[in-house]
């Protein structure tokens, strides 16, 4: 079993960054594929980014392409963290951002390099960060 904090969400202008970091606890973090997922208020909690178990394949939603960058530590001895880097923001990308851990590697129709982009899927939920941008 696998914990998760998510971390890092606030008040940014449009057009500035940030950096999530959602932190893992539990010793086979690396048997975890890690997706990022976001809900804004009224809205359906969609897919943000997903990264492999081993970090060496990403996925990113059509609308956070080439802004958002998903990256995961999984050295030995430190918290295993997952990053979501997030660039050139939007006032649409506000929303309460969460990271999920998958312990099934998924194969098939709608899997991406053993991750998949459905929510569903995910085993294991952080609680939230919210991030807020002003226009």
């Amino acid at each position: 079993q696998v914990q998760l904090v998510e971390s890092g969400g606030g008040l940014v202008q449009a057009g500035g960054s940030l950096r999530l970091s959602c932190a893992a606890s539990g010793r086979t973090f690396s048997s975890y594929a890690v997706g990022w997922f976001r809900q804004a208020p009224g809205k359906e909690r969609e897919f943000v980014a997903a990264i492999s178990r081993n970090g060496g394949n990403t996925h990113y939603a059509d609308s956070v392409e080439g802004r958002f960058t998903i990256s995961r530590d999984n050295a030995k001895n430190t918290v295993n963290t997952v990053y979501l880097q997030m660039n050139s923001l939007k006032p649409e990308d506000a929303a309460v951002y969460y990271c999920a851990a998958d312990q099934d590697y998924c194969v098939g129709y709608g899997c991406y390099f053993g991750f998949t982009k459905t929510a569903p899927g995910y085993d294991y939920w952080g609680q939230g960060t919210q991030v807020t941008v002003s226009s």
